[in-house]
């Protein structure tokens, strides 16, 4: 355990009062992690009580801090609330500087950040719905974008669990494929045309896992409303989620299904400047990251962002046929060895 003796002491009198600290010591460890006696005398005698510490190490779901934090705090809320169970005290937080705090107790939690300024993304895409060509301005953004994703996609690490967490993630999160399923209303899909699609995405991962060295630093949502543009050549970006680790094609992915949801829904295929976008976006990102790999690796990326523009809860607007376009290209580009982007309306 990395907490030290007196800056836990310094948070024990804060939570506490007139306390001193007598013991700090291990009592033993599991896969998980590790348990530590703290014993302290009050003035109403001698307590005891146990840290869990949750291990660090890369598999189990403990990649990151926040996962941590997100096991201790659902223990925090629901172990008082079963008949004959220890109670909890709270959950802390170890600082850069040693210090010790509580974070316990939240009913929800908020991040403040910085505000940014821009255009978004989206912007563009409906303009080009009159388009026949992209224009300099497009293929500039184009260009911007591209380039630094071929730029943050160059770093590297070599870990196995990163990359498998993230292809378990974009099929199982909450917040990915089965989760947005999920929410889904009722008489959109079947369970059972659901389970199809997650099942073919279950079977694109076990092909992806070997190639675990293509884990790279990624955004993790590199979708238009989370690019604001401040010139063709720059912009600002928002909302990292999920993970700072995983494989390229979810940026990619993240882009450029806009390109072929845009087109389905003012046209019904893909045509015009979305067409020219999508074909610019892949050759000029395979050229810059030197990957002509990814074209083999993004079918279950497209088909989670797939899901997500074809739900009705977050474009109410789409026809059932514009629906129906969708989920037949995520089907196919699933059931393709490869995508190829200029055969993009076969898929359709």
């Amino acid at each position: 355990m990395m907490i030290e003796q007196t800056h836990f002491e310094r948070y024990l009198k804060e939570r506490f009062g007139g306390i001193s600290l007598k013991e700090l010591k291990r009592l033993g460890e599991g896969v998980h992690g590790a348990g530590f006696l703290v014993e302290i005398e009050t003035p109403n005698g001698i307590r005891n009580y146990v840290i869990k510490e949750i291990s660090s190490r890369e598999d189990l779901g403990h990649l990151y801090p926040s996962d941590r934090a997100g096991v201790f705090l659902l223990a925090y809320d629901e172990y008082g609330n079963l008949p004959k169970h220890v109670n909890p005290v709270d959950v802390l937080s170890l600082h850069n500087d040693g210090s010790i705090k509580s974070i316990s107790g939240g009913r929800e939690y908020f991040l403040l950040m910085e505000r940014a300024e821009g255009v978004n993304y989206f912007v563009d895409l409906q303009d080009m719905k009159d388009k026949q060509r992209l224009d300099p301005a497009d293929i500039a953004k184009i260009n911007s974008m591209t380039t630094y994703l071929s730029d943050i996609h160059a770093v590297k690490i070599d870990s196995k669990q990163h990359y498998y967490r993230k292809l378990r993630d974009t099929i199982g999160h909450g917040e990915c494929l089965m989760g947005v399923l999920d929410s889904y209303p009722d008489a959109i899909l079947t369970f059972q045309e659901m389970a199809s699609i997650e099942k073919k995405c279950i079977d694109w991962r076990a092909r992806l896992k070997p190639l675990y060295m293509r884990l790279s630093e990624i955004h993790g949502d590199f979708h238009p409303g989370n690019i604001l543009f401040t010139s063709p050549n720059d912009f600002v970006l928002l909302d990292r989620s999920r993970g700072p680790w995983g494989d390229s094609a979810d940026d990619v992915t993240a882009l450029t299904i806009n390109y072929i949801f845009a087109s389905i829904r003012y046209h019904g295929k893909v045509k015009g400047a979305y067409y020219e976008g999508l074909q610019l976006f892949f050759d000029r990102y395979i050229e810059l990251a030197k990957d002509p790999e990814i074209v083999e690796v993004v079918a279950p990326f497209f088909a989670f962002r797939g899901v997500v523009v074809a739900n009705p809860k977050f474009y109410p607007e789409l026809t059932p046929l514009q629906r129906a376009i969708i989920f037949k290209f995520i089907n196919n580009v699933l059931d393709a060895d490869s995508f190829e982007p200029e055969r993009v309306n076969d898929y359709l």
